[in-house]
């Protein structure tokens, strides 16, 4: 399993440094302005790829965010593409001023990682949660309950990462990947989980309490 890195994610290193290396020779050739424009971009990534550290609750049953930011789709569904059943989907929209590594809701084996292309609308329409470039991440507890966290690009985010590969284990609130630069996480949970929040609230990844499996 590739490894994220901690207290920024390795992801972006590259604008940091790039930002830092920009700035440095705009400051030799003295363009005061461009400096300070380098500088915000400097900051504006360190701030974005943060990665700070969280504490998940110890309740077993207890599954947290997959992501930073709101709440905008409760409902049930019938899931013909993940997990081939009826299932609660919950979808948080992450803006480009929210933590944007994702986190595991709850320990369990990857069964399969599904990407597949697609078009780069807004994230928080039904036309961007179907049709835009995703990711799937379907995984079984040990319990035998399977769910499925779903990364999806948006509007300006055009790249998606994701760390866990098909066999691998990952402990609830565990780091799996992220998506730059603001975007989607549809999580699909059995129907007879208990959700614990609504349309319209914060959540945090690894953190918040989404609901609890049965």
């Amino acid at each position: 399993m590739k490894k994220p890195q901690i207290p920024v994610a390795l992801e972006g290193v590259p604008f940091i440094g790039a930002g830092l290396f920009i700035t440095l020779i705009l400051a030799l050739l003295h363009y005061p302005v461009a400096v300070l424009a380098g500088a915000l971009f400097t900051l504006f990534s360190l701030y974005f790829f943060r990665d700070p550290e969280r504490v998940a609750p110890s309740d077993p049953a207890a599954l947290t965010s997959p992501a930073d930011g709101k709440v905008i789709v409760v409902e049930k569904i019938l899931d013909e593409r993940f997990l081939q059943t009826q299932a609660y989907k919950v979808s948080i929209f992450m803006n480009v001023f929210n933590v944007h590594v994702n986190r595991m809701p709850a320990a369990g084996m990857v069964e399969d990682v599904i990407y597949s292309p697609g078009k780069f609308y807004s994230a928080d329409t039904a036309k961007g949660g179907l049709e835009n470039e995703y990711c799937t991440t379907i995984l079984a507890t040990e319990q035998d309950q399977r769910y499925a966290v779903t990364q999806i690009a948006g509007l300006i985010a055009r790249r998606i990462v994701c760390w866990a590969e098909k066999g691998d284990f990952f402990a609830k609130g565990q780091r799996f990947g992220l998506i730059r630069f603001g975007s989607r996480v549809d999580l699909y949970l059995p129907l007879d989980s208990r959700i614990e929040v609504e349309k319209g609230q914060k959540v945090k990844a690894g953190e918040t309490v989404i609901g609890y499996l049965r």
